[in-house]
């Protein structure tokens, strides 16, 4: 890791001028805080990638209508309000409409414009917003506005839905000599898979970058992070990353691709890592973190196809839950990704947190024990080793096991 680049306790209200809370409105859930907000007192550049399921949540569409006009003319925005419990998502005209009303809720208790305010919902599909309850948790949200981690941590609990716990992270960095920050929360466990993995991401950074630069670096990033993450192999409606910079850092605005601009990019990728793998781990019902590191494909993008493809096999992910070294599935699900290669020449090792075992090299099983097997697919982290033995290329993709539990939760999950 880049010797500037820090790691420090944190989350999205961590950045100089972001403060967040979080409260407990009733929109489904009881008993717990389900709507939360951040905040900046000085305006934002903002860059979001968003769902490509072709059904789109109406928070989405609020969002990126918002995101595009950002990008592409002088608007800036100040504020994100998110629920939980309920998507937003197949509510028709009605649904944007909510939108509008807990954005304009927002903006008069805060003093600003209703499309300075990005909305987003998780939750269940095809439920209407009980407006109402959202337009008096903008209220209260804006008058428990904190800066600092507790404030995030707060505001990360709020959004969660099955997640088991609240996911956040914060990085420093030095740019022209000031200290920036960049903090974020997530949530997700289920109805995650690449192409924006129910996922929702919220980062913010003090940083001075143009709006350009801003929204390629994030497009790039995600490509690496959060498009790399399967839980159960479905995209779902509302998926939603937005990045918001507030330039309070006071560093000269980053206008090219230089260092300055390489050291953020290297930020960005170790914060949305490090969150990305939060959502795979904390897969519904899950018990492993499972990692697939593909090594010397012939390019990246079949890197990510065969890596993607083997985190998201259910059979292979079965069979991680089960302890079982089968590695014929992996075998299976690297020849059904669309990529040519030859599995004479391949090699697969499972890694723990101590030893890794080679499994399978030129084209037969290799002389493993399976009891050593067995204890490393045993550990709460477990890496898939597999070499292609093509090229100089490489990616990593990340998911979980398949268990008894992500059935049940998902067979009852709209009661």
């Amino acid at each position: 890791m880049n010797e500037k680049i820090r790691e420090i306790k944190g989350g999205v209200a961590s950045a100089g001028g972001f403060a967040a809370a979080g409260v407990q409105a009733g929109i489904k859930y009881k008993n717990r805080k389900d709507m939360a907000m951040v905040y900046s007192k000085t305006p934002c550049r903002v860059a979001g990638t968003f769902t490509t399921n072709v059904v789109k949540a109406a928070c989405v569409l609020w969002d990126r209508e918002i995101v595009e006009e950002s990008l592409h003319g002088e608007s800036k925005v100040h504020a994100v309000v998110v629920n939980a419990g309920i998507a937003n998502a197949c509510t028709g005209s009605q649904g944007y409409d909510n939108c509008a009303k807990t954005a304009r809720a927002a903006a008069d208790a805060l003093g600003i414009g209703e499309k300075e305010v990005l909305v987003a919902s998780t939750g269940v599909i095809g439920m209407q917003l009980p407006v109402e309850k959202l337009k008096n948790g903008a209220s209260r949200l804006a008058s428990l506005l904190k800066e600092g981690e507790a404030a995030g941590t707060q505001a990360a609990q709020s959004i969660m839905t099955t997640d088991t716990y609240a996911k956040e992270a914060a990085v420093e960095f030095e740019i022209g000599g000031k200290t920036v920050t960049l903090g974020g929360m997530c949530k997700g466990s289920g109805m995650i898979h690449p192409n924006m993995c129910t996922m929702l991401a919220f980062l913010t950074t003090d940083l001075a970058i143009s709006k350009e630069l801003l929204a390629e670096a994030l497009r790039e990033n995600v490509e690496e992070t959060f498009n790399m993450v399967s839980v159960d192999g479905d995209t779902s409606t509302n998926d939603t990353l937005l990045l918001l910079a507030n330039g309070m850092a006071g560093n000269p605005e980053i206008r090219e691709k230089n260092e300055e601009y390489d050291c953020f990019r290297e930020a960005l990728l170790i914060l949305n890592t490090k969150l990305a793998k939060m959502l795979a781990g904390d897969g519904e019902g899950a018990t492993a973190l499972i990692e697939v590191q593909v090594d010397h494909a012939d390019t990246k993008e079949n890197a990510r196809r065969l890596a993607k493809s083997v985190i998201g096999s259910s059979l292979t992910k079965a069979a991680i839950f089960g302890h079982d070294a089968n590695w014929g599935r992996i075998l299976c699900a690297l020849g059904y990704a669309g990529v040519a290669f030859d599995p004479e020449k391949i090699a697969v090792s499972f890694g723990g947190s101590k030893e890794t075992v080679l499994i399978f090299e030129d084209g037969v099983a290799a002389d493993y024990s399976e009891e050593t097997a067995a204890s490393i697919l045993s550990e709460p982290e477990v890496r898939i080793l597999v070499d292609m033995k093509m090229g100089g290329e490489s990616a990593c993709a990340w998911g979980c096991d398949l268990t008894y539990d992500y059935v049940k939760i998902n067979a009852d999950y709209r009661s």
